[in-house]
């Protein structure tokens, strides 16, 4: 089941929500930012044990004050004007969320829109890219059982991902 929610991604109730962070784990602007402040300190002191992330990768945390019990921080692609493998690592990211998610047992997880802040990744190919990906990951693994959030803080997202969903 896939939905698309318009709203605050901390205040999301779930197994897992998605941080769009940057590659040292340590807390950022955007939703990072919010992330790290609503989870509190004991979320940026685990982050300094896990010795960053590479782009397309995924690293898992607890949720601590958050409403979700885990957060799973993916490093999305900086927009380059698309001839430096940004949409591969985008759907990378994508994926290696669900597979940790499928690994730990994981059944609700809420996504951001991933790179399309100071990333600069143009939102209507950053929204063709998650739910294609998010679709053939469901198709390929369909006893995984995941509900997906896309939860779009802004109305632009929102609309885009309504958009492609119904169509």
């Amino acid at each position: 089941m896939i939905q698309v929610i318009q709203g605050d991604i901390t205040k999301c109730s779930v197994d897992a929500i998605v941080n769009a962070a940057n590659s040292s784990l340590l807390g950022g602007g955007g939703v990072d930012g919010a992330i790290h402040r609503a989870a509190g300190p004991e979320l940026l002191a685990e982050c300094r044990t896990l010795n960053g992330c590479k782009t397309g990768d995924a690293k898992i945390t607890k949720g601590y004050r958050l409403p979700a019990n885990y957060v799973i921080h993916t490093v999305g692609p900086v927009w380059q004007g698309g001839q430096n493998q940004e949409p591969e690592l985008l759907a990378s990211c994508y994926r290696r969320v669900l597979e940790i998610a499928t690994e730990r047992g994981l059944t609700s997880i809420a996504f951001p829109n991933i790179s399309t802040g100071i990333y600069g990744f143009p939102k209507d190919k950053a929204c063709t890219i998650a739910i294609e990906t998010v679709q053939n990951f469901l198709e390929q693994h369909k006893t995984a059982r995941l509900e997906i959030q896309f939860v779009c803080f802004d109305e632009v997202n929102y609309r885009l991902y309504q958009q492609k969903l119904a169509a």
